[in-house]
Parts: C-alpha cells; sequence; structure tokens
C-alpha cells in the first residue's frame, strides 16, 4: 500500500463490506493508497457534489459515517434508533441535503450537509425501503420497497410522500434517465429491468436480465446503462436508444463477464471506463466503455467490496 494520495486528482472510495474498512483506490496506477477502519458492514456510499464529504452507511452498524474527504479520514458518525439496516443514500445537487433509506424500520431520513444532522425522518408505510434515486431535476426522490414490489415517490419541496407505483418482484436497484423521461428498475427476484414513464408511471418496456439484477447507474450522456447481475457474474449493459428495426427502445446489447458476485458500479467522469466492485472475488472490474469490453487487469481491495464511489478533486 502507497501512502501518496494528496499527489493524486482522481479516487475510488470502495467499501469492504466485511472487513469493515475503505480502500481509497487510485484506478489509473490500479493500487490502494489508503485503508481506514470504519462502522461494521459499510454498504453504499454519497459524495457530495464539491467533493468534500463522502458519507457511508454502515448497515450492520446501524450508524452513517462522515468521512473527510480531503485526508480520508471519519471525522463524525450519526446514529438513531431508527437506523436498522441504513443503506441507500444520495446527496441533492446542491449538496444541502441527504437523502438515506433505512432498510428495516421502512424509514427515510433527511440529513443536513452542513451540520451534518438529521432534519426529519418519516415512514414509507412499505416493506424493506432499501435504495435512494433522485430525478435529475432533483424533485423527486424513488425509493424502491424490496419487499412490497413498488417504488415510493418523494416530493424533496414537501419533504413527503406522494405516491407510490407497482413494478416487478423484489426491486433493488432504480435510477432515472438523464433526460427525465424514464425510471429503470431492477427486480431481482424475477431478473427484469422494467422502464417506467415519469409521469404517469406506466410501464413502457419490459426486458430480460441477469441472474439476481441489484443495481442501475447510467453514463452520464444517458446512451448506456449497466445493470450488475449478481448470481450470473456480469454486467447487462442496455443500450438506451437502440435502432430495432423501425423502432427505437431500450435493448441488452451485451452481457459483459466480470468478477464473482458483482455490485456497486460507477462510471468516472466522463464515462470513458465503469469501475465494479466484485463481492466475492474481492477485486474491482473496469470496463472500457467504448468496447464494451473488461480490461485485464483489476484491483485487488478488501473483502466483500461492494459500494463504490468515484472521486475527482
Amino acid at each position: 500500500m502507497v501512502e501518496r494520495w494528496n499527489e493524486m486528482d482522481e479516487y475510488l472510495i470502495v467499501l469492504n463490506k466485511n472487513a469493515d474498512t475503505l480502500s481509497v483506490v487510485d484506478p489509473n496506477e490500479r493500487e490502494v493508497v489508503k485503508e481506514i477502519e470504519c462502522g461494521h458492514n459499510p454498504h453504499e456510499i454519497a459524495i457530495t457534489p464539491d467533493g468534500k464529504k463522502s458519507y457511508i452507511t454502515c448497515s450492520l452498524g446501524n450508524e452513517l459515517n462522515v468521512l473527510d474527504n480531503e485526508d480520508f479520514e471519519i471525522v463524525k458518525t450519526l446514529e438513531h434508533e431508527y437506523f436498522k439496516f441504513p443503506h441507500g443514500v444520495e446527496v441533492t445537487e446542491d449538496g444541502e441535503e441527504l437523502y438515506l433509506a433505512s432498510t428495516y424500520s421502512n424509514k427515510i431520513f433527511i440529513i443536513d450537509t452542513e451540520r451534518d444532522e438529521i432534519k426529519k425522518y418519516f415512514p414509507t408505510y412499505q416493506e424493506h425501503s432499501h435504495m435512494i434515486s433522485f430525478a435529475p431535476d432533483g424533485k423527486k426522490v424513488y425509493v424502491p420497497n424490496i419487499g412490497s414490489d413498488n417504488i415510493t415517490v418523494v416530493d424533496t419541496e414537501k419533504e413527503d410522500i406522494v405516491n407510490h407505483f407497482p413494478v416487478g418482484e423484489g426491486p433493488e436497484g432504480v435510477a432515472v434517465h438523464p433526460d427525465g423521461d424514464n425510471i429503470y428498475v431492477a427486480n431481482q427476484e424475477e431478473d427484469t429491468l422494467f422502464v417506467i414513464d415519469t409521469e404517469n408511471y406506466e410501464t413502457l418496456y419490459k426486458r430480460r436480465l441477469g441472474n439476481r439484477p441489484i443495481r442501475i447507474v447510467f453514463s452520464h450522456d444517458g446512451k448506456y446503462a449497466f445493470i450488475p447481475n449478481r448470481e450470473s457474474n456480469d454486467i447487462s449493459v442496455i443500450d438506451t436508444e437502440f435502432a430495432l428495426q423501425d423502432r427505437i427502445e431500450p435493448w441488452e446489447v451485451k452481457r459483459i463477464p466480470v468478477g464473482v458476485w458483482p455490485g456497486g458500479t460507477v462510471f468516472d467522469h466522463d464515462s470513458s471506463r465503469a469501475f465494479v466492485a466484485n463481492n466475492k472475488t474481492n477485486d474491482i472490474s473496469i470496463i472500457d466503455v467504448e468496447t464494451l469490453e473488461e480490461q485485464e487487469e483489476r484491483i485487488n481491495v478488501g473483502v466483500h467490496p461492494d459500494g463504490i464511489g468515484y472521486l475527482l478533486k
């Protein structure tokens, strides 16, 4: 391990669930430059738009760690009686608030990121509320409820729930296309992708995926959605505007083999590369987005890496 992170401007922050550590990675040199201890069982990470802080949900520790990205040190820990397997997190576009989904208490928390204090929380009244995904304009938050087979819609101005709509069985991955028109949902219990209209929540398309899809992430231009399939050890690549005869539709154009149990997936700043955390091979796959091929050399990290964030400073 090389202690020279201050010389770099590009990082991956990788959460090693079974080691209770964070690996700070130089993606160009393909090496861990710092490893630090964190709370028990870190799952998901959200980085503020200014790059100054990261928020890490430690799910089995029932806490939220605040990471200072200048020195890569944990500077604060938040706890709450309703942090029961806190999981999905995402920061608002202005960086002023963090939304957090607590899976087993079925509650959404809103956290003030200036003071790093809990501002508000409210129940979803659904089962196993798990992830957080913002609409591109920041006005809505979408929360997949794994046990209720639906998505909760939160209005960020009202800071309250305004709707629920049904999807497939066991929804976990959710993301809104960068143009704001469609919500993509990965249903892990039936291995499907639903593409849903954001206006009336009508399901427009259904697609088969690999075995147990768990996340969705879009390239910045919206051309591709990458979906890691945990139990088939591959990434479904969805071309969001594929020309199919005389129609334009989202279509799976490739499945890219990666490591065992792929999970957290993130694109770099220009979407030329994607990074995939392989939970059971303890490494990070690097995918060339132009060729849709995994590069030969992976990055070794800690035990059971899952959540992953990309930081450009």
